[in-house]
């Protein structure tokens, strides 16, 4: 793909749907899209972009397909029992208010849910992604035996209900979760959270995305609220002044705006 039909390409999406695929770096990116041209046997990405201002289903399925969707539940452990140890400190002022951005197929709000039932903390948390498909697999809530892989066995009889081909994830964690579609990109966030769970994302994307989504968290978080990214992405490269390392991929908010 030449630079010029790949911009065009993306551009063309971006009219379509208000997704600026430019915000996410290019060569994973390319490697998706051509994948997904290919698949569907357009010759080039002239036929593909016609073809997506005609069939509404194709472009929705383009939508999905271009968000990242690989988790499991407590991925990383060790970075989990971090966030049960922050999460010991929090004042109780009320609920929990948390926002898994980027939730995928749900693992990581569940997860989190089932860590404030182990504390005895009531939580509202906010779950949200921009892949419809994604987030009917979230509110069903029904997993393969692969994606509980650290999820001990004393675990599994309290928050999950063994079901054919996999388990789902027991009511009393699931009513603490709420998932709604949402453009980190695109459109605004919430305010006075205590916790933003974002993991592997920011890495696909590029500085400039990272830097208004970094600001958006800022924005979003009360001070002393927690961000805990991935185990492969830290705030470098862009302007995190109002974030500090306080455990390995978990940023405290120290500025008061």
């Amino acid at each position: 793909m030449t630079l010029d039909s790949y911009l065009e390409f993306v551009d063309h999406v971006r009219r379509l749907t208000g997704i600026d695929l430019r915000q996410y770096k290019r060569p994973q990116m390319e490697r998706r899209l051509a994948h997904l041209r290919d698949r569907r046997g357009f010759p080039d990405f002239a036929s593909y972009a016609a073809a997506l201002s005609r069939d509404a289903k194709l472009l929705q399925e383009l939508v999905d397909r271009i968000t990242i969707q690989v988790s499991e539940f407590f991925r990383n452990p060790e970075r989990w029992a971090d966030l049960q140890h922050r999460l010991q400190a929090l004042p109780p002022d009320g609920p929990l208010r948390a926002w898994s951005a980027g939730c995928a197929h749900g693992e990581e709000p569940y997860s989190l849910s089932i860590l404030c039932a182990e504390l005895g903390l009531e939580a509202d948390i906010w779950a949200t992604d921009l892949d419809g498909d994604a987030l009917n697999i979230a509110m069903g809530g029904v997993y393969p035996e692969r994606a509980l892989v650290n999820v001990s066995q004393g675990r599994r009889v309290r928050y999950f209900e063994p079901v054919s081909g996999g388990w789902r994830v027991a009511p009393h964690v699931r009513r603490a979760v709420r998932f709604e579609r949402h453009n980190l990109l695109a459109d605004p966030y919430p305010r006075d959270l205590h916790l933003i769970v974002c993991r592997n994302l920011l890495i696909y994307l590029t500085d400039a995305a990272k830097q208004k989504i970094i600001l958006g968290f800022s924005r979003a978080l009360r001070p002393g609220g927690l961000l805990f990214v991935g185990s492969t992405e830290q705030l470098v490269g862009i302007d995190a002044r109002d974030f500090r390392l306080v455990a390995p991929f978990m940023y405290e908010k120290t500025g008061a705006s």
